[in-house]
Formats: structure tokens, sequence, C-alpha cells
């Protein structure tokens, strides 16, 4: 590949810290006028007519009662009297932990799966990923959390981490569907252009903000939900939730991101 709109595509050998820097220097170049910490609050932050009607809203949050509901979720015991604290003894504030990369496992954790993980290991029955009950915890969890620093780490002493950041690189980078489009095309390369009736927002801090409470699914909705949802749009067949390409795809994704401070769970249209 060549450099497309001033970044440097994914076929050329770069490091993840060079990725980092061109990604976000890129978007510092598109929209000079936009502070970069200003990105956790998606295409708002290009946005300043849609970002007034979603201050209003944000008045009186349609993800509030999500948030209590994964409260009560994250108390509950279990049936051997345990509780999700006993697997996570730093939370309910551990969304800035994840996605990390888990030696021992050889793959990324992301935070979902770490929770399921926690019920299997606990004799109860995980949840599914993409709608339900594991959206009031990660609502939860990501309230608590909110204002920790994203920081994903690659770690340079196993051959594999690097691997897995690779494939979502690739995963980011490749046309897919019908459409023959990349999740490049979009929140790369035409961030801020209109499609249909809405502006594509920046691929910078897409990360930050979910769990999402969408006016759209009239509910809080999953990363991998969304993912879903992009690959739907252009006409590709979606992968599993949490299977190795999204979970590598929200590795990279995220570490696109790092410096950028959590602010889930965010409401969208």
């Amino acid at each position: 590949m060549v450099i497309t709109c001033g970044f440097i595509t994914a076929a050329q050998a770069t490091t993840p810290e060079e990725d980092l820097k061109a990604f976000q220097n890129f978007f510092k170049k598109r929209f000079p006028n936009v502070e970069t910490s200003d990105y956790i609050n998606g295409a708002y932050s290009i946005d300043p007519i849609g970002r007034e009607n979603w201050e209003a809203i944000e008045e009186f949050p349609p993800y509030e009662p999500f948030i209590d509901e994964g409260q009560a979720m994250w108390e509950k015991p279990f049936a051997n009297g345990k509780t999700f604290k006993d697997c996570f003894p730093d939370g309910p504030a551990l969304a800035g932990k994840y996605p990390h990369w888990d030696k021992d496992k050889g793959m990324v954790m992301t935070l979902p799966l770490a929770l399921n993980n926690c019920l299997k290991a606990n004799g109860e029955k995980p949840l599914k990923y993409k709608k339900g009950p594991i959206n009031n915890i990660l609502s939860y969890l990501s309230y608590e959390s909110r204002g920790q620093v994203t920081n994903v780490v690659v770690p340079t002493d196993d051959p594999r981490a690097l691997e897995a950041y690779e494939e979502g690189k690739k995963f980011y980078y490749t046309r897919r569907g019908q459409l023959n489009f990349s999740c490049a095309h979009c929140h790369l390369q035409n961030a801020g252009m209109i499609l249909r009736t809405e502006i594509l927002s920046p691929a910078i801090g897409h990360t930050t903000h979910f769990p999402v409470y969408r006016s759209k699914w009239g509910t809080v909705g999953t990363l991998h939900r969304r993912f879903t949802g992009c690959n739907k749009q252009v006409r590709a067949k979606p992968f599993k939730a949490h299977g190795d390409e999204y979970r590598n795809l929200e590795y990279f994704l995220t570490y696109m991101s790092n410096g950028l401070p959590l602010n889930g769970p965010g409401a969208r249209k």
C-alpha cells in the first residue's frame, strides 16, 4: 500500500508507536481547531449543531437506568456466595485496564470476555455479548471508570501480542463487503464528510465512550455490536462478537486512542 491522505497505511512496516503518532497527527492536521481530548465525543467534536442536541440529551442521560442495573449486577452474589468483586478486586473502576494482552492465554482480553470468564468460573451462565444485561454491567463499570486514561500496551516480550495488534490493524484497513469499504474509508479518509444525513465520526476516540445508548437501538449496546453493524452496513458478513477478529480490532483501535480519557457510557443518535 501507499500513503493515503497523508497517513501511513497498514501494509507498511511501522511500529505501534509510529502508527499512533501518524494516526493522531492525521486528525490534528485534518481538524486543526479540535482539541485532541475532545475526540472522545465522537462526531460531536466536529459537528457543532449535533453537539448542541447531544448536550441537551446528556442533561437527562438515557443510559442512567442501565448504570443502576449494572451496579445491582456487580453487587449481587452468585449462587456460591461470591460476586464480581472476587474476580476483580480492583473494581468497579477497571475499564481502563481493557483491552490488554493476556500472555498466559495468548490472546487479547476484553472486559466483556473477562466478565464472562468470571461468571463461568463461578458456575454462572455467561452473558450474551451484544444485547441484554452485558450492557448494564458494562455501563456501570464504564461510568465508574470515567476519567481513566486509555493506555493500551503492546508488550515487546511476546511476539504474539504484536501479531494480534497487526491483525487488528490489517482488519481496519482491509476492504470488505459488497461496498468494498474498509473501516478507514469512513472514519479516517472521509471523517467529517456527510453520508446520507450523518457526519462520519473521526476514528480517534471511538472506543472511549462505549457502551453507547443509541436512539436507533432504543437501548445501550456494546462496541462489538457496533462493529457488527458497521460490517452489515458495507454488506459484509459480521464476525463473532469477542472472537479473534473483533478483539484484535478493538486492541488496535483502542491503542489509537491512547492518551484519551474514558467517558462511557455515551449517548448517540
